[in-house]
């Protein structure tokens, strides 16, 4: 299992940026890092969901939307998990969800 996050200074805070690197293996200089390293979408997405939270303990009460856990979403402009691999980057965060209440909006 392999958990992701977004934990400055060590990773990007970025979740879009830290989701392209998880897919593309793309460095800011455009060079592939271990390509054999990629993860399909669904597994990036997994990373800092479900397996993040399992790694932090915390499964019964986040990671999933399912009844009873916190709604903590993040809701992006554009279908990261459809769109071409080069345009995640250009989608940006519209708003976040934490423990049902509309924290922020773009």
């Amino acid at each position: 299992m392999v958990a992701n996050g977004t934990d400055p200074p060590v990773e990007d805070i970025d979740p879009i940026a830290n989701f392209y690197r998880s897919v593309s293996r793309r460095m800011d200089d455009g060079s592939v890092f271990f390509p054999e390293q990629r993860m399909t979408r669904q597994q990036a997405l997994e990373s800092y969901t479900v397996n993040a939270v399992y790694a932090g303990f915390e499964e019964k009460s986040k990671g999933s939307l399912t009844p009873g856990k916190l709604a903590d979403i993040t809701v992006f402009s554009e279908d990261i998990m459809t769109i071409p691999e080069d345009d995640i980057l250009s989608a940006e965060v519209a708003y976040t969800i934490i423990g049902g209440k509309v924290k922020y909006t773009r």
